[in-house]
């Protein structure tokens, strides 16, 4: 597999997928049809990449890796629905891709995100949620049990809250290190995120609810009481119908809406 490639680079994490059974299972998650624009994250040296070129309408996509790219520059020649950018996808704007909201373009997005940038990923991949379809992705295994955690775990954190606020999270399978090339020190695991349809408890503000929820989960030993003091008072957590004496953990995301809601409603202008 290796012969026609570079040695992978440590230091842009990476870790090629080379056992074919979960190469097709994970293709499989993201449920690919005849219509469909997808965005490959990291495609590498294809694993994924030629399984879902004969799925989709178009395949975009993004590697940071400069002979990668040239690669894929070179496979698009004769594949018309294969479009690459040779970019970092942190730096990546898909509105670029997906035009203003009344183009209507919707996207399901795939990849083995580098596991050093895989939160940051992520958090750049969230704004754009209501025209995404589907993500399937690959993390280490801890982060996707972090995602998926529920409220009052020990695992449940910023990076749950702000992802379960947004999607369905679904921990489909680990994957061991032996399926890779060359083996990473981890275990790793596939992520479905889908799109909640619906949010029942809207926040007012985006931004201040990322503000409440990075400050509740601070200092994850002390109380809302103390964690949120710079931003609410207790009355205030009491009126978003929150006990002051609970820790972030133990809330339900709903509950750091309110938060969230009950600061918008009152910060300073």
């Amino acid at each position: 597999m290796s012969g026609s490639f570079a040695a992978p680079r440590k230091s842009l994490g990476q870790n090629f997928l080379q056992d074919p059974n979960i190469i097709r299972n994970i293709v499989a998650s993201l449920n690919v049809q005849p219509h469909d624009i997808v965005l490959e994250i990291g495609p590498g040296r294809g694993a994924l990449t030629e399984l879902i070129i004969p799925l989709a309408k178009q395949l975009h996509v993004v590697e940071f890796d400069r002979d990668l790219s040239r690669h894929w520059r070179t496979r698009a020649e004769s594949l018309p629905n294969l479009v690459v950018h040779e970019r970092d996808i942190l730096k990546f704007d898909l509105t670029d891709l997906l035009g203003d909201a009344t183009a209507g373009v919707r996207l399901k997005i795939i990849g083995n995100l580098p596991y050093n940038i895989s939160s940051p990923v992520l958090f750049h991949l969230l704004p754009f949620a209501d025209r995404i379809d589907m993500q399937v992705v690959m993390l280490q295994k801890e982060v996707v049990e972090r995602m998926a955690s529920p409220p009052g775990s020990k695992q449940f954190g910023r990076l749950s809250v702000m992802l379960q606020y947004r999607y369905v999270i679904e921990n489909l399978f680990s994957i061991p290190p032996s399926a890779f090339f060359p083996p990473p020190k981890v275990e790793s695991a596939i992520a479905r995120l889908t799109p909640r349809a619906i949010i029942e408890t809207p926040a007012q503000n985006l931004d201040d609810f990322a503000l409440i929820v990075k400050q509740a989960f601070a200092q994850r030993r002390k109380t809302l009481r103390n964690t949120l003091k710079v931003c609410l008072t207790t009355e205030q957590i009491e009126l978003a119908g929150v006990l002051p004496s609970l820790r972030a953990e133990t809330l339900e995301v709903a509950d750091f809406v309110n938060l969230a809601n009950v600061y918008t409603e009152t910060k300073p202008r």
